[in-house]
């Protein structure tokens, strides 16, 4: 688990994950937490169930890097948002991060502590050199937190701008 000023992060187990995919607040009664209003979008169902599950069930890999990690504050004891590394780190030690905060806790920083949290987190992990992110172009919300967490633009596509940080 990761903590920060005013967050707990923690990794989410098989088990906790096939909670969360019920979204039917059993992973909120495990955790002790809250009930979330979040909804789960059908494209993240569709992520979940093929392919995030799959690879944190796979023994041969460490899933910390491809489950997710709920953001929970710890004052309101609600959960605000979910982080995650997009599998292990490649050739070249990159590993790619995405992140969305749930839409009643928008606007009051906890993305971009909980990013910071998982920097820090990485900078510790041997074999990851530097992570890398993609945001639409049209989502300032989403790109200001890599902005704040001295993340780099790297390149842009139609839609997307590419950012990135060595360690």
């Amino acid at each position: 688990m990761i903590t920060t000023a005013r967050l707990f992060i923690k990794p989410l187990t098989h088990a906790e994950m096939l909670k969360y995919v019920k979204a039917d607040h059993t992973l909120e009664a495990e955790l002790k937490v809250n009930q979330t209003t979040n909804q789960i979008s059908p494209e993240l169902k569709d992520a979940l169930e093929n392919t995030i599950l799959p690879s944190v069930a796979d023994a041969s890999k460490n899933y910390l890097y491809s489950t997710l990690w709920t953001m929970i504050d710890k004052d309101q004891n609600d959960m605000v948002g979910d982080l995650c590394f997009v599998g292990q780190p490649n050739d070249k030690g990159e590993i790619e991060i995405g992140y969305g905060t749930y839409e009643a806790f928008r606007g009051k920083g906890y993305m971009v502590e909980a990013v910071g949290g998982m920097l820090g987190w990485a900078k510790k992990q041997p074999e990851v050199k530097a992570i890398v992110a993609s945001t639409e172009k049209s989502n300032v919300a989403s790109y200001t937190i890599l902005q704040k967490n001295d993340f780099v633009r790297t390149g842009e596509t139609d839609t997307l701008i590419h950012w990135r940080l060595d360690f």
